[in-house]
């Protein structure tokens, strides 16, 4: 196996750690794009090259997407910062959040703050904006969550690239099925206990959807209070929760190669943020969400940070890795599914985002 790249987005910059091909050892260049929030990075390994990603947001000159086919020793920026609305739709781009590979060649989607989608053809390098989902009708009453309103899951069909689903905070979960063209929301069954209607049609306030490409019509979802699995493209939702310590937490990923196994960070509840039994604690399910277990090996006994919803993530490995960052700067890699945990780095502003790829 060659070496991992793991990107690293921060409240203050982007580091990009390297491994060993046992992916034991750790080297951390950076930072890159320093004083500037990293809220989305991405990696997109489809052509003769990787192609890295990152969304940075300059409290100066504001968000723009960038991108390096260099694993990042340099960095192009488009003109334009990539992302603009269009004249006519009274918005200004204020982050980025989202930043993922679609199923065609040259496909990259982007989801931003305000609540947008957009499309890149060009591999990422420009992108425009998806006026199916920023025109419809439920768009005006999309609240904002405590992060802002935002798309901040972007989840293409692995086979169908006229399918498509999102979720946004707040507002919930749409799809489309005609290519962005219109979409709907597909929430039945996710609580709002927040709303005076608990299960309304939209409004949740999601905070990740993650999936299989083998299992295309099964979902997961870690909501405001919930944890959930759809099994039939997300028409339906049904509580996975039984078994966690909570259901309030923001990340949840998919095993690369197990669709059966998935991973969530538990969090006491929205209004205490901190890990149960202020210990860090990452919990897999092996079996959809039927059972769940910690997985504690490595990870500090002591702790009393979150995982926000995009610091959890997985390489391609076999066997996998996982990859988890919390707010008070550090970063721990599992080479072994989860089942033990070494420290990639400590002491980093607050970890937004991770991604990683074996090359």
């Amino acid at each position: 196996m060659s070496e991992a790249v793991l990107l690293i987005g921060t409240k203050k910059g982007l580091w990009i750690g390297r491994s060993d091909a046992a992916r034991r050892e750790w080297r951390l260049d950076g930072p890159a794009f320093e004083m500037q929030g990293v809220y989305a990075v991405g990696i997109d390994t489809r052509g003769e090259r990787p192609r890295l990603f990152v969304g940075g947001t300059s409290e100066h000159w504001g968000p723009a997407v960038f991108h390096s086919d260099d694993l990042g020793a340099s960095w192009d920026e488009p003109p334009e910062g990539a992302i603009g609305f269009p004249t006519g739709t009274d918005a200004s781009l204020e982050r980025v959040w989202q930043i993922q590979p679609g199923v065609e060649p040259g496909v990259v989607y982007a989801g931003s703050q305000p609540s947008a989608l957009w499309k890149s053809t060009d591999g990422g390098v420009t992108f425009e904006l998806v006026r199916g989902l920023w025109d419809h009708p439920h768009r005006e009453q999309w609240g904002a969550g405590f992060g802002g309103q935002a798309v901040h899951t972007v989840l293409p069909h692995p086979t169908d690239p006229a399918r498509m689903s999102v979720a946004m905070s707040t507002g919930g979960v749409y799809q489309t099925a005609d290519g962005g063209t219109t979409w709907s929301p597909a929430n039945h069954g996710i609580k709002a206990y927040f709303l005076p209607d608990p299960d309304p049609e939209f409004g949740q306030c999601v905070h990740k959807l993650a999936g299989h490409p083998a299992v295309p019509d099964r979902l997961f979802a870690q909501n405001h209070h919930g944890v959930y699995r759809s099994d039939d493209g997300g028409q339906i939702w049904k509580s996975i929760a039984d078994g966690l310590p909570s259901d309030f937490g923001f990340p949840i990923a998919v095993h690369p190669h197990e669709p059966d196994t998935v991973y969530v960070f538990p969090l006491v509840a929205d209004g205490n943020r901190i890990p149960p039994d202020a210990t860090c604690r990452v919990y897999r399910s092996r079996d959809a969400g039927a059972t769940w277990e910690p997985l504690t090996k490595g990870l500090p006994d002591v702790s009393y940070v979150p995982v926000l919803r995009d610091a959890l993530t997985t390489d391609t490995a076999d066997p996998a890795g996982v990859y988890v960052g919390t707010r008070d700067g550090c970063v721990y890699a599992s080479a072994d599914a989860g089942d033990t945990w070494s420290e990639v780095a400590r002491h980093l502003p607050d970890v937004l985002t991770l991604r990683a790829a074996v090359l």
